[in-house]
């Protein structure tokens, strides 16, 4: 109790913080302020093909996930690939679709993608950006029309390519492992 506030020990317990330490080895809050600031810091943006960024807000290698935004300022196929896990997405900006469903992603549309799915990834011609929030979690594999594999993307490659960009533009590597969970 605060000798100098009269009111401390009348306060509600219910607007208290949590008094007790927090678990052993638990790791910190990663927060991110103006995290959906698609206009903002361009060097948070990380190259990943011609016309086609990522954002990552976490790097779960603990975990096999990852959280990030990606922008998308070509139209055609962007990917076609086989899910390991589940994503999830929200379209923040743009539209874009698989070939393999009959829906479209719009600003607002939340997609849940179940493992194990194979999709082709595309923005339509008359969309000049495209920026989608994506949770994956485990990897995918970028395959031909027929599943055969021709590479792949997890977290360890998103931590490598946001590692590497960082370091490039002077931020450090260090930026990158700061999302790292």
């Amino acid at each position: 109790m605060n000798r100098h506030d009269p009111d401390a020990g009348r306060m509600d317990p219910a607007k208290q913080p949590y008094a007790r330490p927090q678990p052993f080895g638990m790791m910190p809050d990663i927060f991110a302020p103006g995290a959906l600031d698609l206009d903002g810091d361009e060097q948070s943006w990380v190259p990943q093909a011609e016309g086609v960024w990522f954002r990552p807000l976490v790097l779960c290698v603990s975990q096999g996930y990852y959280v990030n935004l990606l922008r998308v300022r070509n139209s055609g196929v962007l990917s076609r690939h086989r899910h390991a896990g589940p994503v999830h997405a929200i379209t923040l900006r743009g539209r874009w679709h698989y070939l393999e469903h009959d829906w479209a992603a719009v600003p607002g549309s939340y997609a849940f993608e179940p493992a194990g799915e194979t999709h082709t990834l595309v923005v339509p011609d008359d969309v000049d950006e495209m920026v989608t929030l994506f949770h994956v979690t485990g990897g995918y594999v970028y395959v031909d029309t027929e599943g055969r594999a021709m590479g792949y993307e997890d977290v360890f490659t998103k931590l490598d390519a946001a590692r590497a960009h960082y370091e490039a533009i002077g931020l450090g590597a260090a930026h990158a492992e700061s999302l790292m969970r």
